[in-house]
């Protein structure tokens, strides 16, 4: 059944005009009156509706049933991810909410390739908040992650943070795995390097303001997988698959 994240308030009985941007969704899939879709506003949970009129710019719905289903994980994951180069930052953020992340924390270290000026950076929340949705519509999570507005990674990591941080090292003595499996499901926030890693300075930073440096096996992991590979490391051992 399709469905389509609507940013508005949802309720048994409305009738709803969709947004042009879903509106149009719907025109290119050709669905008609009387169709059968799935809407949710990220809030929780999903509502049944029936496509009531479809015409060249105006799509309109009526909600009929509203069902409490969950697919989050039964913990919290953030991933802080340090932005990589052209558009490996979009398959990360869509992977990510296909896996389950609970927020993605965007930051700028010392070794990123790409720099992006405040313009640039709010063009580019924005891409990835479409990204988030589009990824939740596919996945049937009901629940939308949280964006993280892009920080300084050194301003970030020496900021308090409720969740245990993990940073994935090659110079780490313990691996992931091994850890995971001797411990509790618990809220978690994985901090991942660019391309080149994170300097040996921002290590030690991590370290010093009580991140945990945990391996992730005898191989070099590029940055587009080395967070997916460890969401998915503490999903099997956790119980979120």
């Amino acid at each position: 059944m399709p469905r389509f994240y609507l940013p508005q308030p949802l309720a048994i009985g409305q009738l709803i005009q969709l947004p042009d941007a879903v509106a149009h969704h719907i025109s290119v899939l050709r669905l008609a009156p009387g169709t059968l879709i799935t809407v949710f506003n990220g809030e929780g949970g999903e509502y049944s509706a029936v496509v009531e009129l479809v015409e060249k710019r105006r799509v309109s719905i009526s909600i009929k049933t509203h069902t409490l289903r969950a697919t989050e994980l039964p913990f919290g994951i953030t991933l802080a991810q340090a932005l990589p180069e052209a558009s490996k930052m979009d398959w990360i953020v869509e992977k990510a909410i296909e896996l389950g992340v609970t927020t993605i924390q965007p930051l700028a270290a010392q070794r990123c390739v790409v720099r992006l000026s405040a313009e640039r950076a709010e063009k580019k929340m924005a891409h990835w908040q479409a990204i988030i949705a589009s990824a939740s519509e596919q996945c049937g999570r009901n629940h939308l992650a949280r964006l993280g507005e892009l920080q300084e990674y050194k301003q970030w990591i020496s900021q308090q943070d409720m969740h245990r941080r993990i940073i994935l090292s090659p110079r780490a003595e313990q691996s992931l795995a091994d850890w995971a499996r001797h411990q509790s499901p618990q809220a978690v926030t994985l901090v991942i390097g660019p391309e080149g890693g994170l300097s040996e300075a921002e290590e030690e930073q991590a370290i010093r303001h009580g991140a945990l440096p945990l391996a992730m096996g005898p191989r070099i992991l590029r940055t587009e997988t080395a967070g997916l590979a460890a969401v998915t490391i503490l999903s099997a051992a956790w119980g979120g698959m």
